[in-house]
């Protein structure tokens, strides 16, 4: 991921200014937030959740359901802003999914979502803001 041209891009000292330190260390460091630590998780009005490092549209409300993982779960990202890498850390082999814009890390994509796609787009709620339709 870090070898790819992203449209947005900041200096290291310009993401920890932008970002508070939970969502520097989740989307900079791949790191994890606490499961049900998000109030995203229980967001339940219509409209759309961005990037929070750089507001591109990442999923629609009407994409999210309740997985009980403990973090926001979606069907699948609006076409063209989230991009997907392999992920071997931890002795496992995941799908790691990113801002397709900036490259910050977002969460994870598993195959055991509910239909039409089947999959679970598994976010971390620090990682997007929530824009309400008006």
């Amino acid at each position: 991921m870090d070898a790819h041209a992203f449209k947005v891009t900041h200096t290291d000292a310009e993401w920890k200014a932008k970002l508070t330190p939970e969502q520097y260390q989740v989307m900079r460091d791949h790191g994890t937030e606490r499961p049900g630590s998000c109030a995203l998780l229980y967001e339940k009005r219509q409209g759309v959740f961005a990037c929070a490092g750089c507001d591109t549209p990442m999923f629609e409300s009407t994409l999210k359901f309740e997985s009980g993982t403990g973090w926001p779960s979606f069907n699948d990202p609006l076409p063209g802003s989230v991009e997907n890498t392999e992920d071997r850390s931890f002795g496992m082999v995941r799908t790691e999914c990113h801002c397709a814009t900036c490259g910050s890390h977002l969460g994870h994509v598993f195959p055991d979502g509910p239909p039409p796609t089947g999959l679970r787009y598994c976010i971390n709620g620090v990682a997007l803001n929530f824009t309400p339709n008006e």
